[in-house]
C-alpha cells in the first residue's frame, strides 16, 4: 500500500511513518510512506504520482489539508481514499470535510492502532467497491502463492493459467486493483519493492511482458493503456464480447 502523508510537523511526521511502517494484514505487501511538508509539495506530485491513501492534516501553513481536498475532488475529480487528520474537532468542522468528500476524520493527538485500523479497513472497502475481491476481479484471479493468474473465458468455460514473476504478478495486481483508473510509473514501482524511479527501462519491460502473457490489448475484456507523463491505466474494453463488469 502506497501512503502519502501531509504534515509540517516533524515529530507527527515521524510518528504517523512510525505508526505504519509495520505491514498491513490486508494489504498484502509492504506499506509505502511518502511524507509532504506542505500543500503545495503534495499537490505537485499528485498531478503525476497516484497513492492508495491520503492522510491529510488540516492545518497547514500553505495550502491546507481542506482545501487540498476540495482541489482533489472538483478540479481532479480523483476519488483517492482521503482522511483528514486534525486537532479540529468542532462538529461543523468534521461535517465539513465529510461533506467534501473525505472518507474519513481523526482527531489529534492520533491513536496509532486506531490510525492503522481505520486505513486498512478503507483500503480493503476501497479495492471490493471498484470491482471484485483483493484477488479476484470478474474472470480474473491473483494466486500469490503461485503467481499464477487465471482467466476464465466464458461462463464455466476454458480457464487460461499464466505464471507470471513476483514482480510482474506484483504490477499486475497494482494495476487490476486500480481498475480504470492512472497508477503512475512510481507507484507501480514502488508496489514491487523497488526503490529508485530511475530504473523506468526495466518497468517498461516488465510492462511489455504483462501485455503479451496476459493478452492485455482488449482481445479480452481489458486494455493497458500508457498515460502520457504519468503511468498507465488498466480500463475495461467495451468492445469485448465479455467485458469485466460483475464478479459471476
Amino acid at each position: 500500500m502506497r501512503i502519502a502523508l501531509l504534515d509540517d510537523d516533524d515529530a507527527q511526521i515521524i510518528q504517523l511513518v512510525g505508526a505504519l511502517k509495520a505491514p498491513f494484514v490486508a494489504a498484502e505487501g509492504e506499506t509505502i510512506c511518502s511524507t509532504f511538508s506542505s500543500g503545495e509539495s503534495l499537490r505537485r506530485s499528485l498531478r503525476t504520482e497516484t497513492f492508495d491513501v491520503l492522510v491529510l492534516d488540516w492545518m497547514m501553513p500553505d495550502l491546507d489539508g481542506f482545501d487540498l481536498l476540495h482541489w482533489l475532488r472538483t478540479e481532479r475529480n480523483d476519488n483517492t481514499p482521503v482522511i483528514m487528520l486534525s486537532a479540529r474537532a468542532a462538529e461543523r468542522d468534521v461535517a465539513a470535510a465529510l461533506t467534501l468528500g473525505a472518507d474519513d476524520y481523526i482527531f489529534k493527538p492520533f491513536r496509532p492502532l486506531e490510525l492503522r485500523a481505520r486505513i486498512s479497513r478503507l483500503f480493503e472497502r476501497t479495492l471490493k467497491s471498484r470491482v471484485g475481491s483483493g484477488s479476484r476481479f470478474g474472470r480474473w484471479n491473483f494466486d500469490s502463492a503461485t503467481n499464477i493468474v487465471r482467466y476464465r473465458s466464458d461462463d464455466g468455460g476454458k480457464i487460461d493459467e499464466v505464471r507470471l514473476t513476483e514482480k510482474e504478478f506484483k504490477f499486475a495486481l497494482t494495476l487490476f486493483r486500480n481498475l480504470d483508473r492512472p497508477v503512475s510509473r512510481g507507484h507501480l514501482l514502488a508496489s514491487a519493492g523497488y526503490n529508485s524511479e530511475s530504473i523506468t527501462r526495466s518497468l517498461d519491460i516488465h510492462i511489455y511482458r504483462l501485455r503479451n502473457k496476459l493478452q492485455l490489448e482488449g482481445t479480452r475484456d481489458v486494455h493497458l493503456r500508457t498515460v502520457y507523463g504519468q503511468g498507465y491505466r488498466l480500463q475495461r474494453s467495451m468492445a469485448a464480447a465479455n467485458p469485466l463488469i460483475s464478479d459471476r
